[in-house]
């Protein structure tokens, strides 16, 4: 009998929020572009243009996750969560995060609702 894969809830990008965690996403890549190579400890980065039908929103890519995030390549993230950066959305993968490519994306990515355009700012209420 063949092992069948766990089906996985897909999060829409239009769906984010600052502090999700554990999210899975389809998206396309849009751009891709290196921002910083620095000691061993950092390594790599890239801040990818990622989305789907609903918007696009800032990836940061580390290491060996620089090499997958080429423009136009269909990627499943796993276990992503998105962080704020200067009051703006960026998505990341926690520290069990996976990136692999997967097929073809079947939608065009929307391009006017760029989600890290967004401002967002801390307030702490206290109780």
């Amino acid at each position: 009998m063949a092992e069948q894969k766990k089906q996985v809830d897909l999060t829409k990008v239009n769906q984010l929020r600052p502090s999700n965690f554990g999210l899975s996403l389809k998206v396309k890549v849009v751009s891709s572009k290196l921002i910083g190579q620095s000691g061993r400890a950092q390594g790599r980065v890239a801040e990818c243009l990622v989305g789907d039908e609903t918007g696009i929103v800032v990836f940061t890519a580390r290491n060996d996750q620089v090499d997958i995030m080429r423009e136009g390549t269909t990627v499943l993230l796993t276990n992503a969560r998105v962080d704020l950066f200067k009051g703006s959305m960026r998505l990341a993968l926690d520290r069990y995060g996976r990136v692999e490519v997967t097929t073809d994306a079947d939608f065009s990515v929307q391009t006017d609702n760029n989600l890290s355009l967004i401002e967002f700012e801390r307030i702490f209420v206290m109780v």
